[in-house]
C-alpha cells in the first residue's frame, strides 16, 4: 500500500518496464558507486512503490503476481544449482553437510524461540515461520559475494548453504504447517503425504537432470534450442512437482540444476553464463516489487519486539547455528565467525512467508499477520546490515581480495618477468602462470608467486584465488592459447580487464579474428617476439611516477624511444596502454614502460618500490 492514493498508478506493461528499469539502474548504480546492490534495489523499490505510489504491485499485476514469483525464485534455485559442482568444494565440504544436516534443524529451533519469545508470537506461528527462516538467501549471497570478494572456503560455505537449505527451509515450512493444521483439526493432507511429496520432487528433479545430460550429450537438441529447453524443462519440474506437494518444486528444480552441473557437459559453461544473466534481471525485478510490494498498515502492527526478534536472529541464533554445526571441523575461527555473522536473508523467504502467513490467518490463526511484515523486517534488516558490513569485515579478517586487486601475467618469459617485478615494486598482487615448469624459471628466480598449470583448467580453479586479481594479461608465446584465455576468461573478469599481447600476424587480413573473439590487445608493436628481442638487448620494465612538473608530455619528450605497457592510477587501478597519448594520461598516474636508455640523473624513473599505489 503506497502512502498515498494509487491515482498515479500506471498501466500493466508500463509497470513491467518501470520494475526493469529500476533493476537494472539499481544494479548499474551499486557497480558505479561500488554500494551493496540489494540495498539500492530496495531502496529504489520503496521509491517507486510505498514513497511515490506509481507502482503497486498487486493492483497492476493481480492473481498473476504470485504465479510469477514463484516461478522466477524457481529460475534463480536452478541457477544456484548449476553452480554447485561438487569439484569446486575445495575443501568445504564437511562444512556444507554440517551446515545443512546439523545447521538447518538447529537454526529453525533457535529462530522459532527467537520468534517465541523476541517477537512474541504464538508457538505455532514461531514453528511455521522458523522453518523458513532456515533459509538464508541465494538472492542475496550471490550479490553480496561478488561484491565483498570473499576468498573460496567462506564463499562456498554461504553459498551453497543457501542454495541447499532453500528448498528445505520451505519444505520445513509446509511440514510444521501440517502438524499445525493438523492439531486443529482441519482437513489437510498428512505426513505420509509429505514424505511422498518430498520424495517425488527429488526423483523429479533428478529425472529430468539427467533427461537434460542426455539429450543435449547425445546432441538430441540443437545448440540454438538449449536455452528454450531448460526453461521449459525447469518450469515444467517445478510447476508438476508443485500439484503434489506445494512448495516441494523448489527442491526439484535445485536437485535437476544440481544434477546438470556435475555432468561435465561441453556446453555448460555457455549455459551457465546465459542463466546467470537472466538470474540478474529476476533477482532484480523480484527486490524491486518486493519492496513495492510493501505495506505500510502490516507494518504498523510491529512493536519494539520487532527489533528485539532481529537482534536475537543476527547475534545470537545465527552464530549459535553456525558455530555448533561447524565445531569439531579444520575451517579456521575466522571463516567460521565470517560465516556464522553473515545470514542475509532475501526473495524466497518473503514469498514463502507470506503465502503461510495467509494460510494460517486463514485457519484461525491470530498471529498468522504478523508473519508477512516480520519476513520483510528480516529481509531489510539483514541486507542492510550485511550489505555494509560484509566487505569490511571480510578484509578486517583477511577473509577477502584487499583493496587493491593485482595482476595475473599468463605466461612465463622475459617480459613477464620484467613486469611482474615492476608491478610487485609498485605495490601489486602478482601471480604468473605457465603450462610449461621451465618457462617459470626466471619468475621464480626473481621471487615472483607463480603457478604450474594452465590456468583455464579446473585444477586452477582450486588452487588459484582469481579473486586476488581483477586483471589479467595473455602474454604467452603461443598467440592461439592467448586468444583463447581472453576469449574464456572475458565474461568472468570484464572484457576490458582482460588483455593479450599483439599477435605476430595481427594486421593481416587473411589472420585477422573477429573483435568478439580477439580480445583487448596492447597494442602495435607489443608483440611476444619484440618485447623479448627488447629486453635481450637491455631493455628494462620501469615505473615512472608522474607530476605536475614531470608530466606525461614530458616523460615523452625524455624517453622518445620508450615503449608505455600501461599506466597505474592513484586508487590502484592498472590500465593497460593501447596507443601512449600524454593528454589522457592522469596525471598523478604512474607509467610502466619498456625504456631503452638508461634513466637521466635526478629523473623519476624507477621510484621506490614500497609506494602504494592507493596513496
Amino acid at each position: 500500500m503506497a502512502l498515498e492514493t494509487t491515482s498515479t498508478l500506471i498501466g500493466t506493461v508500463p509497470a513491467v518496464a518501470l520494475v526493469g528499469i529500476a533493476g537494472v539502474a539499481a544494479q548499474w548504480a551499486a557497480w558505479r558507486f561500488q554500494l551493496p546492490a540489494i540495498v539500492l534495489l530496495l531502496v529504489f523499490g520503496i521509491l517507486v512503490g510505498p514513497v511515490t505510489g506509481i507502482l503497486d504491485p498487486a493492483a497492476q499485476f493481480g492473481s498473476l503476481l504470485q504465479p510469477l514469483i514463484a516461478l522466477a525464485v524457481a529460475i534463480i534455485l536452478f541457477e544456484g544449482g548449476l553452480t554447485l559442482d561438487f569439484k569446486k568444494l575445495a575443501g568445504a565440504g564437511a562444512g556444507v553437510f554440517r551446515l545443512v544436516v546439523i545447521g538447518a534443524p538447529l537454526g529453525w529451533l533457535l529462530s522459532a524461540l527467537a520468534l517465541r519469545f523476541g517477537a512474541g508470537v504464538s508457538w505455532e506461528v514461531s514453528c511455521v515461520f522458523g522453518g523458513i527462516m532456515i533459509v538464508t538467501g541465494p538472492t542475496v549471497i550471490a550479490p553480496l559475494l561478488r561484491h565483498a570478494r570473499l576468498r573460496k572456503r567462506p564463499a562456498a560455505l554461504l553459498q551453497w548453504e543457501a542454495i541447499v537449505n532453500d528448498p528445505i527451509g520451505a519444505l520445513a515450512a509446509v511440514l510444521a504447517f501440517q502438524v499445525v493444521i493438523a492439531a486443529r483439526g482441519a482437513d489437510e493432507p498428512g505426513f505420509g503425504a509429505l514424505v511422498v511429496g518430498v520424495l517425488f520432487a527429488g526423483a523429479l528433479g533428478w529425472a529430468i537432470g539427467w533427461a537434460i545430460v542426455k539429450a543435449f550429450r547425445d546432441a538430441l537438441v540443437p545448440e540454438f534450442m538449449k536455452v528454450p529447453v531448460l526453461f521449459t524443462a525447469v518450469i515444467a519440474g517445478f510447476a508438476l512437482s508443485d500439484m503434489v506437494l506445494h512448495e516441494s518444486g523448489l527442491l526439484a528444480v535445485t536437485v535437476a540444476g544440481i544434477v546438470i552441473a556435475n555432468a561435465g557437459l561441453p556446453s555448460y559453461t555457455e549455459l551457465r553464463r546465459f542463466k546467470e544473466h537472466a538470474t540478474v534481471l529476476l533477482v532484480s525485478g523480484l527486490f524491486i516489487l518486493l519492496a513495492a510490494s510493501l505495506d505500510v498498515a502490516e507494518l504498523g502492527q510491529l512493536t519494539w519486539r520487532a527489533v528485539l526478534f532481529l537482534a536475537l536472529i543476527i547475534l545470537i541464533a545465527r552464530p549459535i547455528t553456525v558455530l555448533a554445526a561447524l565445531l569439531g571441523t579444520d575451517i579456521p575461527w575466522r571463516e567460521r565467525l565470517l560465516v556464522g555473522f553473515t545470514g542475509p536473508r532475501g526473495v524466497v523467504l518473503v514469498a514463502v512467508a507470506g503465502l503461510f502467513g495467509e494460510r494460517m490467518a486463514a485457519v484461525g490463526i491470530a498471529d498468522g499477520g504478523l508473519v508477512g511484515p516480520l519476513a520483510f523486517v528480516l529481509v531489510a534488516g539483514t541486507v542492510v546490515l550485511h550489505g555494509f558490513t560484509l566487505a569490511p569485515m571480510a578484509r578486517a579478517m583477511g577473509l577477502s581480495g584487499g583493496d587493491i586487486p593485482g595482476v595475473l601475467l599468463v605466461g612465463g618469459s622475459r617480459f613477464t618477468t620484467a613486469l611482474g617485478e615492476a608491478l610487485a615494486g609498485a605495490g601489486l598482487t602478482v601471480l604468473v602462470t605457465d603450462a610449461n615448469h621451465g618457462a617459470l624459471r626466471r619468475a621464480r628466480a626473481a621471487g615472483l608467486p607463480s603457478y604450474y598449470g594452465d590456468i583455464l583448467g579446473e585444477a586452477a580453479e582450486h588452487s588459484v584465488e582469481f579473486l586476488e586479481f581483477s586483471t589479467i594479461l595473455a602474454a604467452s608465446a603461443n598467440d592461439a592459447y592467448n586468444t583463447l584465455v581472453v576469449s574464456d576468461l572475458g565474461p568472468e573478469f570484464g572484457r576490458d580487464r582482460v588483455w593479450r599481447l599483439e599477435r605476430s600476424k595481427e594486421h593481416r587480413e587473411r589472420h585477422a579474428l573477429p573483435s568478439g573473439l580477439s580480445g583487448r590487445s596492447l597494442g602495435e608493436g607489443r608483440n611476444f617476439d619484440a618485447l623479448e628481442q627488447s629486453l635481450r638487448a637491455g631493455a628494462s620494465v620501469k615505473v615512472s611516477g608522474l607530476t605536475e612538473q614531470f608530466t606525461a608530455a614530458d616523460f615523452n619528450a625524455r624517453w622518445p624511444n620508450a615503449l608505455p605497457i600501461a599506466e597505474l592510477r592513484a586508487d590502484g587501478r592498472l590500465i593497460f596502454t593501447q596507443a601512449f597519448d600524454p593528454e589522457t594520461v592522469a596525471p598523478d598516474a604512474r607509467l610502466i614502460a619498456l625504456v631503452f636508455e638508461e634513466r637521466a640523473s635526478g629523473s623519476p624513473v624507477d621510484q621506490p618500490s614500497d609506494q602504494n599505489p592507493a596513496r
